[in-house]
């Protein structure tokens, strides 16, 4: 087996994980093998873990979750710089279009089928049959390049600053915080995710006020809130951007979510979100 040179940066196996994460999405949108993906899944957060350069399979299969025919592929990794498996994955275009309709919010892997079937492969397509898209799959075209961009940490200290004003303007009783990857310390995030609680809101509750519409109604008045797409008693999902100056152009449109938990379960849900990968 010849040995290939290991890539720079933290992740000294960066080549194997990107691969085998690669896999993993190939297995739950168009192979729609969970128990396959999440594998795929694990063997690569294991050897993301892993200081130094994994030199073959077997050494691969010392660490948690890779199991034997993981390691075959590693070795092939190794070997090749390629897998095989991955690169009829890439020439299908089946396989390249389902895996692009996933990647619009909303679309799933059973409704990226169903449009390939129809001969919906692209965006344009996408755009061309409005009629057949539901509220959140329309959302998800409408703000399609800006929900692929990852959203840098300086920008998320704006957007969680303002969220929090509003929330603070409709009621200073309220505790809000920001969770998710922003909260662990990264430098970019996918979306803006908060916690709410209410003192007068707890487990004990027979039932849940109408806080999130009242801080949702606050925040679409404001026009920070730009669309919703779902809003319940203890949910609300939806697109929000910074205020739009004068000489500058529209910034982009995020994905934001607000979920409103017991008072009592605040501080628990917010560091499993903390401690979540």
């Amino acid at each position: 087996m010849s040995k290939r040179k290991a890539p720079q940066g933290d992740n000294p196996n960066k080549d194997i994980c990107d691969m085998l994460m690669e896999l993993a999405a190939y297995e739950r949108n168009v192979g729609r093998n969970i128990h396959k993906s999440n594998a795929y899944k694990k063997a690569a957060g294991a050897i993301s873990k892993h200081p130094t350069r994994i030199t073959s399979g077997s050494e691969a299969r010392q660490l948690g979750g890779v199991g034997e025919k993981i390691a075959k592929k590693i070795d092939e990794i190794l070997a090749t710089g390629k897998l095989n498996k991955l690169e009829k994955i890439r020439n299908s275009d089946e396989s390249q279009a389902i895996n692009f309709l996933t990647e619009v919010s909303g679309i799933g892997p059973a409704a990226a089928k169903k449009f390939v079937d129809e001969g919906i492969t692209t965006l344009d397509d996408l755009k061309a049959n409005m009629d057949k898209l539901n509220h959140h799959q329309k959302i998800g075209v409408k703000y399609f390049h800006d929900f692929q961009k990852r959203i840098s940490r300086a920008e998320m200290v704006e957007l969680r600053d303002i969220a929090l004003s509003h929330v603070a303007k409709e009621d200073e009783k309220f505790v809000a915080e920001v969770c998710g990857s922003f909260r662990r310390g990264a430098e970019s995030s996918g979306d803006i995710d908060i916690i709410l609680g209410h003192p007068d809101y707890t487990s004990e509750s027979k039932k849940k006020p109408p806080y999130i519409r009242r801080v949702v109604q606050r925040m679409e008045a404001a026009g920070f809130v730009s669309d919703s797409l779902s809003l319940g008693e203890s949910k609300f999902m939806g697109v929000c951007s910074l205020p739009k100056s004068e000489d500058s152009p529209q910034p982009a449109f995020r994905r934001i979510d607000i979920r409103i938990v017991p008072m009592d379960q605040v501080r628990k849900t917010s560091l499993l979100q903390q401690t979540s990968t």
